[in-house]
């Protein structure tokens, strides 16, 4: 068996920044651990893969070491796909998620991409929480009863952290994002921030588009506005328009084709 395969850089204009996402379409879906294989020989933050739902996709999406719930580069880079590489005068895509129907409209060079709000609530540390990130927040809210969020008071402290990602993994969540105003090099943007997952294959993502769902939510309170622009401050680096709307949040990107091969099965 033959199937395309893409792999593109979301969340970014330029190759070899943002997050780079695998995506594989699909007539029918395959075995779960062949997926699972697939994920693990790219070796990629997330492969996604989708398959024909009437006018809509269904979606998935993997880590080298799991399937996840939620993920957002990996849908841009979907849409990003399917609306250049496969179906050209395609504006507008929904996904059908684990976490619901996802919606991809086509705005110009950009993808905006429709997802559920999940605001998170303060919490105490965690024992380990300061320890594993080498430095003392001034807050840590939890979302989702599994994804941490420890705030820092400038954006300069969340590039300078070195987490210990042993000692991340150790913790019982999925994941632990840090973030902070847009302050310092940084005073462009409404607010940065930095993801890790290393017990689900992800030692520090380049970029989250499904920790701005907490994100959003949580920095439109504290400033007092609905739209943001994000900065993820990775090695990589990548950037966000946001929007907070009731209950679910926008976010809009850039993404460009890096490869396109075919996966032999």
């Amino acid at each position: 068996m033959q199937l395309p395969l893409y792999q593109v850089d979301a969340f970014t204009s330029r190759r070899f920044a943002g997050n780079p996402a695998a995506v594989c379409p699909l007539e029918r879906w395959l075995p779960d651990d062949v997926m699972q294989s697939i994920a693990a020989e790219n070796n990629l933050a997330e492969t996604a893969f989708f398959v024909p739902r009437g006018e809509d996709f269904e979606l998935r999406w993997f880590t080298p070491a799991i399937e996840v719930d939620l993920c957002g580069h990996a849908t841009l880079a979907t849409g990003f796909v399917l609306m250049t590489e496969l179906e050209p005068e395609r504006r507008r895509a929904v996904f059908h998620t684990r976490s619901g129907p996802l919606t991809v409209v086509r705005d110009g060079p950009r993808l905006t991409m429709d997802f559920p709000a999940q605001p998170p609530l303060p919490i105490a540390p965690p024992p380990g929480l300061i320890e594993a990130l080498g430095a003392r927040p001034i807050g840590v809210l939890l979302a989702c009863d599994t994804y941490l969020v420890a705030v820092f008071e400038r954006a300069a402290e969340v590039r300078a952290l070195r987490p210990d990602l042993a000692a991340i993994a150790r913790l019982d969540y999925f994941g632990v994002s840090v973030t902070a105003p847009g302050t310092d090099a940084d005073a462009d943007v409404d607010f940065v921030s930095r993801f890790f997952a290393p017990a689900r294959g992800v030692p520090e993502d380049p970029v989250t588009g499904s920790s701005h769902c907490r994100l959003v939510p949580l920095w439109a309170e504290r400033l007092g506005k609905r739209e943001l622009r994000a900065r993820q401050v990775s090695a990589r680096s990548g950037e966000l328009a946001c929007q907070l709307d009731g209950d679910r949040v926008r976010m809009s990107g850039d993404a460009v084709l890096v490869i396109s091969g075919t996966l032999h099965l």
